[in-house]
């Protein structure tokens, strides 16, 4: 058995030294590129209709999973999603343990998630069903975040707690550029 295992991995090795990670062009549910967004090839965008809305020069990293199949997942604008991090719609961690009881909508986790404009999304975060992050959020690496982050918010921890505000954290930038603070709030009305 050892040996088929070294072969096994022997081509799982060379296959992923032929595919490497690289930007592709994302695209809306209609077939066009959405401007200047791109997302990795290594991530997987699980979709069912129109549930995904992606904005406008939105970058996903590599290995990620968004999962927008069961319900609404929006990204805004200017949105940077990281890399190993997973964004779901839905989650059925409950079922496993209650499967007789499957047919009971209860035991499903679904819900709506929405990134607001000129958010981060650090690596190895995960974001569960029924979030609300808003704009110029940072959410830290390996958080945990569920519920409504309200805007300017620093999210850090499992679970994600509000550490902070961005707009404490660029004061210095923000007073020398006033343009770049009115330009996120033009855009995002």
């Amino acid at each position: 058995m050892r040996f088929f295992d070294r072969i096994i991995n022997f081509i799982h090795f060379k296959f992923l030294s032929i595919i490497k990670p690289e930007k592709m062009a994302l695209r809306n549910y209609t077939g066009k590129i959405i401007k200047g967004s791109g997302s990795s090839n290594m991530t997987h965008i699980s979709n069912s209709g129109n549930n995904l809305y992606i904005g406008k020069n939105v970058f996903i990293g590599h290995f990620n999973y968004i999962d927008a199949s069961n319900s609404k997942l929006t990204i805004e604008n200017n949105v940077e999603i990281t890399n190993f991090v997973s964004i779901l719609t839905h989650s059925t961690h409950k079922s496993i343990r209650f499967e007789k009881f499957k047919d009971h909508e209860f035991i499903a986790n679904k819900g709506e998630v929405s990134i607001g404009s000129y958010s981060y999304i650090g690596p190895h975060t995960v974001i569960m069903p029924n979030t609300k992050i808003g704009i110029c959020c940072i959410i830290s690496a390996y958080s945990y975040v569920k519920g409504n982050i309200p805007d300017y918010s620093i999210v850090r921890g499992r679970p994600g707690k509000i550490i902070g505000d961005t707009r404490e954290l660029d004061s210095k930038l923000i007073k020398e550029h006033p343009e770049l603070y009115q330009s996120i709030q033009n855009d995002h009305i």
